[in-house]
């Protein structure tokens, strides 16, 4: 569709400026959706022209954007409210070179448990047409064909605000008969390729020495799994179905958790969209909440309480650290004060060195420590920060800013500019860190699908395991968002495969897991059987 100078200046001023909360423009005619690489949770690709009658919600996001994440449960919330007026289409515009990829998109609407349509704007044609500029971007479209409001930017998605313009609009084409109330309805991706397996996407995984147990973050089963170092089921915590419910294990409820930490036989996990910090009792079975980042906290200087969003903890001489991957910061909780709060990042999303007060963050996802210092994957930066234990400035091992990344081997951070252009080390999107040996910081390098190692001495980076498989071969890791230590023993929670690796460190022999007892939700069955 040709849009006149008017239309383009008029998105221009609704999205490259981050509108305040839902602003009105327009009406402008939506450009069409052209130019996307592949639709995903639909049987075709789709037209806006198809769709008139309808009110349509364009989600701009990319699969790695934390602020992506938090709006995605409130527009689930959106579609249930609406099933025959509003039509969600998720326009997934990739910061990453590794979510270009269809199949790398088509796993994250699964990870992210989406219902609705999504295109893969590859080359951000869409993204383009629609002047957008920030994740997330939401523009919505009236039923006759035109763009009426819109806002870019986490904090400034209001969704009150969207609700009062889906019921203006709602009734203004009931009146005008111009309202196409007809159900839809979508080939869904989770129908044609469910979780029959015991763990999906499995986020982080901890192997507990001391208790000779694994602990798996089995993340969108929604459930933690207790096993031996063998892969003997010992506990389940979790019903398996996304909710906050304390109480016993086959009662409890969690929603996507993620890093663990264990203490005896206490174990604290990072449940991520709960914003909580939950407790496992494994000698009770039981489930309790430490923390409620969303109720008890909110963040200075944003326009309204920023989602803090808790990805990794780990427990270090009585204070638990906690990676907050939506505030951009890390906290800590002492154990015996019964404090909690942030000890490093200023909430804004960068990459900057210095006093931990200043210093920033960007989606910091996976701790580690020697006992000095807090080894940090600062995922949206492809960088590894450290935090020192016990005075100091934050400084980064790796990782230059929200757009460097790569894949390259060689030093860390380089001083003279010439030299780093071509020899300095490149991430891409880093979820996990584990010190093996105190000599060695081994690199979950989750978009490159590689482990890589640094060496803690010389601050050289060298892929270890891992990267594109051969033709015809599959790929010795997926996406791994998790790592953790025993021994000589590395184990990886390999998310996008489904499954938890063993890699000896030594011969670099890598083996599954194999998991027993261990049975998948029902809740899929039941669903493909409808």
């Amino acid at each position: 569709m040709l849009r006149t100078p008017v239309a383009l200046l008029a998105l221009a001023l609704l999205f490259a400026g981050r509108a305040p909360a839902q602003t009105p423009i327009g009406p402008v005619p939506a450009p069409e959706l052209d130019g996307g690489t592949h639709w995903i949770n639909t049987g075709k690709p789709l037209k806006l022209k198809d769709l008139k009658g309808k009110i349509v919600i364009l989600d701009f996001w990319t699969l790695c954007c934390i602020n992506c994440m938090h709006i995605m449960k409130e527009l689930n919330e959106l579609e249930e409210k609406y099933p025959n007026q509003v039509v969600v289409i998720g326009v997934h515009s990739p910061k990453f070179d590794n979510e270009k990829d269809n199949e790398a998109l088509r796993k994250a609407v699964l990870r992210y448990e989406l219902r609705h349509p999504v295109v893969n704007d590859a080359d951000k044609k869409i993204w383009a047409a629609y002047n957008a500029n920030w994740w997330p971007t939401i523009a919505i479209i009236d039923p006759e064909g035109n763009v009426v409001s819109g806002s870019a930017g986490e904090p400034q998605v209001d969704f009150k605000g969207i609700v009062k313009v889906v019921d203006g609009l709602i009734a203004k084409h009931k009146k005008n008969k111009t309202l196409n109330e007809t159900p839809l309805r979508f080939d869904t991706a989770e129908f044609r390729d469910g979780p029959d397996t015991p763990l999906y996407f499995p986020g982080k995984v901890v192997a507990d020495g001391k208790g000779k147990r694994l602990l798996i973050a089995d993340s969108t089963h929604h459930r933690v799994v207790v096993t031996d170092l063998n892969g003997k089921k010992l506990a389940v915590a979790g019903t398996g179905k996304p909710g906050k419910a304390d109480g016993a294990f086959d009662k409890a409820q969690f929603d996507d958790p993620q890093g663990m930490a264990v203490d005896g036989d206490t174990v604290y996990v990072a449940d991520r969209k709960n914003n909580c910090v939950r407790v496992l009792d494994l000698k009770t079975e039981k489930v309790s909440t430490l923390a409620d980042t969303t109720r008890t906290f909110s963040i200075p200087r944003t326009p309204r309480a920023m989602q803090c969003t808790p990805w990794d903890v780990l427990l270090h001489e009585g204070r638990l650290y906690v990676t907050m991957s939506g505030s951009h910061q890390i906290w800590a909780y002492d154990l015996k004060a019964k404090k909690f709060g942030p000890i490093a990042g200023d909430s804004d999303e960068n990459l900057l060195d210095g006093p931990p007060a200043k210093a920033k963050f960007a989606q910091p996802s996976g701790l580690a420590t020697d006992g000095t210092v807090l080894y940090v994957a600062d995922s949206e930066v492809s960088a590894v920060r450290y935090v020192p234990l016990n005075g100091g400035e934050v400084g980064t091992l790796v990782g230059r800013g929200l757009f460097d990344f790569g894949d390259r081997d060689g030093p860390g951070r380089v001083v003279d500019a010439n030299q780093r252009k071509t020899t300095e080390a490149l991430l891409q999107h880093p979820l996990g860190v584990a010190v093996y040996q105190d000599k060695a910081l081994f690199v979950a390098d989750t978009y490159n699908s590689k482990l890589k190692v640094i060496d803690l001495a010389g601050g050289g980076v060298v892929s270890f395991l891992g990267g594109p498989a051969k033709k015809g071969e599959e790929p010795l890791f997926n996406e791994p968002g998790g790592i953790s230590i025993l021994g000589d023993t590395m184990y990886v929670a390999d998310t996008n495969a489904h499954r938890i690796r063993t890699v000896d460190l030594k011969t670099k022999v890598v083996k599954t897991l194999e998991l027993k007892d261990v049975p998948p939700v029902e809740k899929f069955k039941d669903e493909k059987k409808k």
